[in-house]
C-alpha cells in the first residue's frame, strides 16, 4: 500500500513538473511560431501552431527598418557594465552590512528594506531632473550610474554573507595582515562566487530588458537601446507582427544563451542562498 501510495506520489509530482515546464517554455515557442509566420497566419482563428517558412523574411525586414546591430552593441556594452558594477559595489556593501559593525548600522540597513517596498518608476521624475542638471541626458552615463548598486542586490548579498563567510577566516586574514578591502577581495570573493553568479544574471536581464528608462534619457536614434529600437516596429496604423516577433525573437535569444551556459552557477546561487547552516 506504501509503495503503491509513494508511486502516485511520484506520478504527481512528475505530472506537476511537466505542467510547469510545458507553461514556462510555451511562450517561447509561441514567440518562435509567429517569428516565422506571417501576420495573417498570426491573427486568424484558430491560431496557426505550427511553424511556417517566413522567419528569414522577417528578420530581413527587421534589418532593414532598424539598426539592430548597433543597437544590439549598445545594450551589450550598458548591460555588461551595469553588471559588473552591481557586482562590485552590492557586494562590497553587502560584505560590509554583514560582517562589520559601525555606527547606524542597522538603521540604514532598515532604510535600505524600506526602498524595496518603493517603485522604482516613482524615482524617474527626479532622477531626471538631476541627469538633466549634470549634463548627462542623451548619454550611456544616464543608464549606467543610477543602477551600479541596488538594494535587492545589497540584501542578497548581505544574506550570504552572513551564513557562509566565517568570521574565523576573517580574523585568520587579519592576522596575516589583510586590510579591509583584502579581506573582501582574498576572502570573501571567492565564497561568494555562487551568489554573485545569480546576481549577475539577475542584473543583466533586468538591464538588458529595460525599456521606459532609455526611452527617457536616449535623445539620439544611434545610441537607442535594443527594446528601445524594437519598439520602432510598432506601425502607427498597420503593424508587421510576424516582423516584430522576430526582432524579438533576435532579443531574446543572448538571454537563453547565457542562462543556459551559467545555469549551473544560477540554480547553485538559489539554493545556496536558500540553505542555512
Amino acid at each position: 500500500m506504501n509503495k503503491t501510495q509513494n508511486l502516485l506520489k511520484t506520478m504527481g509530482l512528475h505530472f506537476l513538473l511537466m505542467v510547469g515546464v510545458f507553461i514556462s517554455i510555451f511562450p517561447f515557442y509561441w514567440l518562435t511560431v509567429m517569428a516565422t509566420n506571417q501576420t495573417s497566419d498570426i491573427l486568424r482563428f484558430p491560431s496557426r501552431l505550427v511553424f511556417g517558412s517566413e522567419l528569414f523574411t522577417n528578420i530581413g525586414n527587421v534589418l532593414d527598418n532598424v539598426d539592430f546591430f548597433q543597437s544590439f552593441l549598445n545594450t551589450l556594452f550598458v548591460t555588461v557594465v551595469s553588471a559588473l558594477c552591481v557586482l562590485f559595489f552590492c557586494s562590497l556593501a553587502g560584505f560590509t552590512f554583514a560582517k562589520f559593525q559601525f555606527p547606524g548600522k542597522n538603521w540604514l540597513f532598515g532604510l535600505l528594506l524600506v526602498t524595496l517596498m518603493i517603485p522604482s518608476q516613482l524615482s524617474f521624475i527626479p532622477s531626471y531632473i538631476l541627469i538633466s542638471k549634470i549634463g548627462w541626458v542623451g548619454t550611456y552615463k544616464a543608464l549606467i550610474v543610477p543602477g551600479i548598486a541596488n538594494a535587492f542586490g545589497i540584501f542578497w548579498i548581505r544574506q550570504f554573507s552572513q551564513e557562509s563567510i566565517h568570521d574565523s577566516l576573517l580574523d585568520a586574514g587579519r592576522l596575516d595582515g589583510c586590510n579591509y578591502f583584502r579581506l573582501y577581495w582574498n576572502i570573501a570573493l571567492p565564497i561568494l562566487r555562487p551568489a554573485l553568479a545569480f546576481l549577475g544574471i539577475f542584473s543583466f536581464i533586468g538591464v538588458w530588458n529595460d525599456y521606459l528608462w532609455p526611452l527617457i534619457v536616449l535623445n539620439d536614434p544611434v545610441k537607442y537601446t535594443l527594446q528601445v529600437t524594437l519598439s520602432q516596429l510598432n506601425g502607427i496604423y498597420d503593424t508587421d507582427y510576424g516582423m516584430v516577433m522576430a526582432g524579438t525573437l533576435l532579443a531574446t535569444l543572448p538571454l537563453i544563451m547565457m542562462f543556459l551556459f551559467v545555469s549551473r552557477q544560477f540554480i547553485s546561487g538559489i539554493a545556496a542562498g536558500a540553505v542555512k547552516d
